[in-house]
């Protein structure tokens, strides 16, 4: 049995893989409004911001931050929401109850603001992260 062999055109010399290769935002995502993946930093900077935002006035549980969770702003329109790269409060616990993650954040419930919000802009949503151009909210018929 003989192995196939194939050839694939190259430069002489050949191309770095940053001219060669498409980017994450070459490449369709699943969703189609989307534009692409999240790239490294996206999961990186969050994490970073994680790890080193420790108000030294405030307990270690009383420190709440997340990335990529939906933060409801206003009583008057329930629905409406954002979802910062991340987000960090103080004065409220942790976690929720003392025992379950949070799995979104409701201002008016909690009573207290993000102390501050992060977004990290994308090329390709640079509007939308900036604020500039509204989100379309996803319609669900459940018809």
């Amino acid at each position: 049995m003989t192995t196939p062999t194939f050839t694939i055109p190259q430069s002489d010399p050949p191309l770095s893989p940053r001219q060669s290769l498409p980017t994450m935002y070459d490449l369709p995502s699943d969703n189609p409004l989307e534009p692409g993946l999240p790239d490294e930093f996206h999961l990186l900077q969050p994490q970073l911001l994680l790890l080193t935002f420790q108000p030294p006035n405030w307990e270690p549980e009383l420190v709440f931050s997340a990335a990529d969770l939906n933060l409801y702003y206003d009583v008057r329109h329930p629905q409406w929401y954002k979802r910062p790269d991340w987000f960090g409060v103080v004065g409220v616990p942790r976690l929720y109850d003392g025992h379950d993650l949070r799995l979104s954040y409701v201002i008016w419930q909690e009573g207290v603001s993000p102390a501050i919000v992060v977004e990290l802009l994308s090329p390709g949503t640079e509007n939308q992260d900036l604020g500039e151009e509204l989100r379309q909210p996803e319609r669900k018929n459940w018809d």
